[in-house]
């Protein structure tokens, strides 16, 4: 299996190569050539599976110059119950309303990111030592990707982690998650200005090609193949979990910021997983949700994009867009590299004419939560099922009852679990108490270590300077 890019200007690379890329070096984003595909026997077959043993048949059609036995010792020490804290790994239950929820958020950082990030950091450790290389690790996160990241990274040989985040924008759960780590190779970086002035830096730093080389810059954030690629197994996982035949057809329902999430759902269905519908959830930064339902396409200001309750999802680029696009588009990339050009002066770009297309042959159909409907929404499911869900999972519950057709199974995936935004909780029920894994106690006490700096490149430039050199 080999990778290209949306843009059509890399030569394809390995996944191996891939993993530590980020960014291709044309500013595209790496694809595999060719999506596997699963038939009803391969569907009958996996159905049984662990999520360990579904984990390594996936990945391994899509890494596939991993040798076997290395590829499943990566999966099997990443996929345990000591980590996840269940057996089944990604259990679903269901609302009194009937509608599900996959759980993802029983790692360590308590957000769905340890599903992949979990993956990434076992498989960059094998990369990296088995070619005797070094990476040094820019990210960009509005809550959940950062910890997720540094948690996988830790004390990993080989790696540096330097992770941007917006300067008091994430919740005090979140910035402790991060900032308490003391590891040596960890550096945390809050940025005056919003999420995608930090992805936006990121991306400054990657197309700086001398930077880059000199320094060993990868990436970790949801443009990270290897990420999107372990994203996928939840997505067979959820089906199997939901139904009890392959004849059945189940949709998904996405909180959506950066598209990275219900990116690997649309690799899934394009594999032939039997999903009805891909539904996309947004909050009040609503620019996928205009898109599929209009195909206007208008990445807005950090200015105009909200700070909101469910801050994970304060995006206005996402990120792994362009991947379905390119798709969309019949992998054509000369006009992706059109549209990106458009999207990059500020203009955007209008596909009304594919609607149709979009929505019959790609499954997609979005809605949109607001601070109320998700304050409801959380206290809804506290009432009626006396569970707690998250901010951004409360979206996602939120669209999946606006949107659902009659007699259609919908798995909503959790994003998070409640105790990282515990304010809104608390403005949603009231003063519970909200369950906290052992060993989280006092974790907003513990001693912080972050830089602050300006919203400029070369700033965080210098910050990875001074720690390498």
């Amino acid at each position: 299996m080999k990778y290209i890019s949306t843009r059509g200007a890399t030569a394809p690379k390995s996944f191996s190569e891939v993993l530590l890329m980020g960014l291709a070096p044309d500013g595209g984003l790496m694809l595999p050539e060719h999506y596997p595909q699963v038939g009803e026997v391969t569907l009958q077959e996996w159905r049984t599976l662990s999520y360990p043993e579904l984990a390594f048949k996936i990945i391994s059609l899509f890494a596939t110059d991993i040798p076997s036995d290395d590829l499943r010792d990566i999966v099997n020490s990443t996929y345990t119950e000591g980590t996840f804290g269940t057996k089944e790994i990604t259990p679903v239950r269901s609302l009194s309303d009937g509608i599900k929820i996959e759980a993802l958020s029983n790692g360590p950082t308590l957000a769905f990111k340890d599903m992949a990030m979990q993956f990434l950091g076992n498989a960059f450790e094998y990369v990296l030592n088995k070619e005797g290389k070094q990476v040094n690790i820019l990210g960009a996160t509005s809550g959940d990707t950062g910890s997720a990241a540094e948690y996988a990274l830790r004390g990993k040989k080989g790696v540096n982690v330097f992770m941007l985040s917006p300067e008091g924008k994430m919740s005090a759960f979140q910035r402790a998650q991060m900032f308490s780590l003391q590891d040596e190779n960890i550096h945390n970086i809050a940025v005056e200005g919003m999420f995608d002035d930090c992805q936006d830096i990121v991306k400054a730093v990657q197309n700086d090609a001398e930077f880059k080389a000199k320094y060993h810059v990868g990436t970790v954030n949801s443009i990270n193949w290897g990420r999107i690629v372990a994203q996928v197994v939840y997505y067979f996982a959820g089906y199997f979990n939901a139904t009890t035949s392959n004849e059945q057809k189940v949709s998904f329902c996405v909180p959506s910021g950066n598209f990275g999430n219900v990116c690997a759902g649309h690799i899934a269905r394009q594999m032939g997983l039997p999903v009805h519908r891909l539904i996309v959830a947004t909050n009040e930064n609503d620019v996928l949700d205009e898109f599929f339902k209009t195909g206007r396409y208008q990445p807005r200001t950090t200015e105009n994009t909200h700070v909101t309750s469910s801050p994970s999802m304060d995006i206005s680029k996402a990120s792994n867009f362009e991947r379905f696009v390119f798709d969309l588009m019949d992998r054509d990339a000369d006009t992706i590299q059109n549209l990106w050009a458009e999207v990059a002066s500020g203009k955007g770009f209008d596909l009304k004419g594919h609607l149709e297309e979009i929505h019959e042959k790609y499954g997609f159909v979005s809605g949109k939560s607001t601070h109320a409907d998700r304050l409801a929404t959380i206290r809804q499911v506290y009432e009626q099922d006396g569970e707690l869900i998250d901010p951004h999972t409360a979206d996602g519950v939120k669209v999946a009852r606006d949107v659902r057709e009659a007699g259609e199974t919908i798995v909503c995936l959790e994003t998070a679990l409640a105790a990282k935004f515990d304010q809104t909780i608390y403005e949603a029920v009231g003063n519970v108490t909200i369950p906290r894994p052992d060993g989280l106690a006092g974790l907003e006490d513990l001693p912080q270590r972050v830089e602050v700096v300006k919203n400029d490149a070369e700033l965080v430039k210098d910050i990875i300077r001074k720690a390498l050199d």
